[in-house]
């Protein structure tokens, strides 16, 4: 008889993992907190890498259908000084190694890719109790519950799977974005379009700056970034649009208008987002029946690898699974035997990419970057 398997969370790597199960022809059911798949937006873009975010979709069997939702030249680069010049400028160059395509859409393509059954929204996670053989009683908010052989947590920084096999909580990285959206920006804020041109803005100084995104659909999303303790922002109300744009453009005083209008205009309210992390070398000893994937596994700071790790995850996972069918115990090992080190060494990357960027010597960490894979594509040329 087939294990019963449960996924906790319709995220890019609990999708994956459901993928990449049912084309070994196997059954598992992802459970949503969320009411439906449409209920709030996705987050912004993403550059799936060829290593492990394609290669991911690739053991999913969607490589076409991620190559039709592609954002064809939202690759471009451009980092700018506080007063407004540009320092470098790279362009898209159509490079499949890092392409930009929206979170939104590559979520819809792996739930477009499932049976109809193979989600449940509406079903937060309240409890997951041990009931022998490692088995487990999941209790869900809206007073059902369900009975699972196999227990995958992808629920995210918060997860409560975590709770099953580790004793480790997220603590504040130091680390803060603020999101704000600009829409129909051809028409309604033309000289900002004009300064982020077609794919990416970077304007940065130590511990703080702009990264912005020209996204598919004529909107800008800028993440305003800032190292600030997680006190900092507790006086600052988030749910007045004009007071919190207001005290956040006050951060950049003196940056040339053209990219301090990033945050300053825009009717709707910022988004705050802290950032929390586990320990890089967060793991666990072998728990039967449960393990973890993306940020319930490995939360860390930004460094360009979150979702594709998460996917990545999922989809090892779900080979392991489909490799030891009779054997979840030697599948969840195996899986987790490759995840640990992978995760370690990512997020140790991701602190060090953050340090690049907005360290003391910023912004010359992104310029020399960016300079480097422009010289890459006039040799390539």
């Amino acid at each position: 008889m087939a294990p019963a398997i449960s996924i906790i969370g319709a995220g890019l790597g609990g999708l994956t993992l459901a993928r990449v199960l049912h084309v070994a022809g196997i059954h598992a059911t992802v459970y949503e907190a969320e009411a439906s798949a449409d209920v709030r937006t996705q987050g912004g873009q993403l550059d799936l890498h060829e290593e492990d975010g394609q290669r991911a979709l690739e053991m999913a069997g969607l490589t076409e259908e991620y190559l039709g939702i592609i954002h064809r030249g939202g690759g471009a680069r451009r980092v700018y000084d506080t007063d407004g010049t540009v320092l470098v400028e790279v362009p898209d160059d159509g490079s499949m190694s890092h392409p930009e395509t929206l979170r939104g859409d590559i979520r819809r393509i792996l739930l477009d890719s499932l049976p109809a059954d193979a989600v449940e929204w509406g079903k937060k996670l309240l409890a997951a109790v041990p009931i022998g053989d490692g088995r487990h009683e999941l209790a869900f908010a809206d007073g059902t519950t369900v009975d699972t052989d196999v227990l995958v947590g992808a629920d995210g920084t918060w997860s409560r799977v975590r709770q099953l096999v580790s004793s480790a909580v997220p603590a504040y990285s130091g680390v803060s974005y603020v999101d704000s959206y600009l829409h129909d920006v051809a028409e309604q804020y033309p000289d900002i379009a004009a300064t982020v041109g077609d794919g990416a803005l970077y304007g940065i100084v130590p511990r703080k700056g702009f990264l912005a995104h020209h996204e598919v659909g004529d909107v800008v999303h800028t993440y305003v970034v800032l190292l600030r303790p997680e006190g900092w922002f507790d006086d600052i109300d988030f749910t007045d649009a004009v007071a919190s744009r207001t005290r956040i453009a006050a951060e950049f005083d003196g940056w040339s208008p053209k990219l301090t209008a990033l945050i300053a205009e825009g009717d709707d309210a910022p988004v705050l987002r802290k950032i929390f992390q586990l320990p890089d070398d967060h793991h666990w000893a072998r728990v039967p029946g449960v393990t973890l994937i993306g940020d319930a596994a490995h939360v860390t700071v930004p460094g360009g690898d979150g979702a594709n790790l998460a996917m990545f995850d999922g989809a090892q996972l779900g080979e392991a699974i489909a490799a030891h069918p009779d054997d979840i115990e030697a599948a969840l090992a195996a899986y987790e035997a490759v995840m640990f080190p992978r995760s370690q060494q990512a997020a140790i990357a991701a602190h060090r990419t953050i340090d690049t960027i907005f360290g003391s010597g910023a912004p010359d960490g992104v310029v020399n970057l960016f300079k480097g894979v422009l010289a890459s594509q006039q040799s390539n040329a």
